[in-house]
């Protein structure tokens, strides 16, 4: 065992999660979770690996609920820290685990939110006139996809009729339909797309990809201003798949649309719809 510097260590974890294959989105967002945790350790006078031990951890746990983080955020950074001392024993760097036996956080779970027809149309008039934004909107609104497949299209996965999500991390590569409503915001998107060699579908003013983080804010944005704030980028989401249930969608077909790896997670979602019995539909709704 060395007594590695754990900062020096951060990159080379980073550098592992993307031979893995980790989506850019986690990548992000594990290195600011692991960014926060070294600096909370070196505030205890903790620098290198060896030193650190299951209190440490714990205290970081329990300093992030205080500074009022939900139960939720803070389960999620502690996935990100226990990756990384697993990486560490993997790697001989340790040879014990100090983040093995922390506990998460207990999380109160919450039933997931949708958007009324009224909303999103009222959405929709709010955000008509910025057609890049209007049309990631109208896109998860028709397909399901998730904010950080939206963010990684590419014009080669765009056809007339569907759209293909490529493979990444553990998800598999599925092809969705695309109907009238999404294909005519993107190609009225597209005619105004800045030129840029990006082979991005969404990208910036200056033709770099659009980062999620710039995504969510945007519709953050358009959603205060429509005064339907108490929703975010997710719910658009969760009314796809809501309002499909509602038409009578096959479920084993939505399921496979909106990537959920087991049909558990997308039957979760009859209660919240008040669908007693799923369709047997094969053509998705259009909102």
């Amino acid at each position: 065992m060395t007594q590695e510097v754990l900062k020096d260590l951060l990159p080379k974890f980073i550098g592992h999660l993307e031979t893995k294959g980790r989506s850019p989105s986690t990548i992000l967002a594990y290195r600011a979770d692991l960014e926060q945790l070294l600096e909370f350790l070196v505030k205890r006078n903790k620098a290198t690996a060896d030193q650190i031990l299951q209190e440490d951890i714990e205290a970081f746990r329990d300093t992030l609920l205080s500074q009022k983080y939900t139960a939720k955020s803070v389960s999620r950074k502690l996935n990100a820290v226990k990756t990384f001392f697993r990486y560490l024993i993997t790697e001989k760097i340790l040879s014990s685990n100090p983040s093995e036996d922390v506990a998460h956080p207990k999380i109160t779970a919450a039933m997931p939110k949708f958007l009324s027809p009224m909303e999103y149309r009222a959405l929709r008039d709010v955000v008509r006139d910025d057609l890049r934004i209007a049309a990631v909107i109208e896109l998860i609104l028709q397909t399901g996809l998730r904010i950080s497949e939206v963010a990684n299209l590419k014009q080669e996965d765009l056809k007339d009729t569907e759209v293909k999500i490529q493979s990444y991390a553990t998800q598999p590569e599925r092809t969705i339909p695309l109907n009238k409503p999404a294909k005519e915001a993107l190609d009225e998107y597209l005619k105004l797309r800045p030129e840029t060699d990006s082979p991005y579908i969404f990208v910036s003013k200056n033709g770099k990809p659009l980062a999620v983080r710039n995504i969510r804010a945007a519709i953050d944005r358009y959603m205060h201003k429509s005064e339907i704030s108490a929703y975010s980028v997710n719910d658009l989401r969760t009314t796809f798949i809501v309002e499909n249930l509602k038409s009578g969608i096959d479920l084993v077909l939505l399921s496979q649309v909106v990537g959920h790896k087991r049909l558990s997670t997308t039957e979760r979602y009859l209660e919240l719809a008040e669908v007693k019995e799923p369709g047997k539909k094969q053509i998705l709704a259009e909102l």
